[in-house]
């Protein structure tokens, strides 16, 4: 996966950035046009879902098909319940065998390959190293 980092850009603020370049805005609950850490968790299994199913559906709907994965956050301020996920995508066009053999394939293919929800089932240890070093003063 490589090196992610969360930088602070401003009051209740932050700049998360990958090695690619890509960046996201952080903030608190609530926070104009930025994502909560909880948001972030719970985009980050649907948008696995998403792009696990993506090539299973593209397939047979099509390069233009539209996948849409859903999630509302449920709990707690501390903790959440559980996360649900809603997936779309059009497969009405195929017979119901075909159809049936399509869904239990993104199931599979979403338990063995999600890292994300695979992850969040089985829970893993956080820990946690705190550098109180000054690192501005580094040549």
């Amino acid at each position: 996966m490589g090196r992610l980092e969360i930088e602070r850009v401003g009051e209740h603020e932050f700049a998360g950035r990958n090695e690619r370049g890509a960046t996201v805005r952080v903030g608190r609950d609530g926070a104009p046009d930025a994502f909560s850490p909880g948001e972030l968790m719970h985009l980050a299994a649907a948008a696995c879902v998403a792009v696990t199913v993506e090539e299973l559906v593209t397939r047979r709907a099509g390069a233009d098909a539209r996948v849409v994965a859903t999630t509302e956050h449920t709990g707690g301020v501390t903790e959440y319940d559980k996360v649900e996920i809603t997936l779309e995508a059009d497969l009405s066009f195929l017979d119901d065998a075909t159809r049936a053999r399509v869904l239990k394939a993104m199931r599979i293919a979403v338990d063995r390959q999600c890292s994300v929800s695979r992850t969040l089932k089985q829970g893993i240890p956080v820990e946690l190293t705190i550098d109180a070093t000054d690192r501005s003063c580094a040549a």
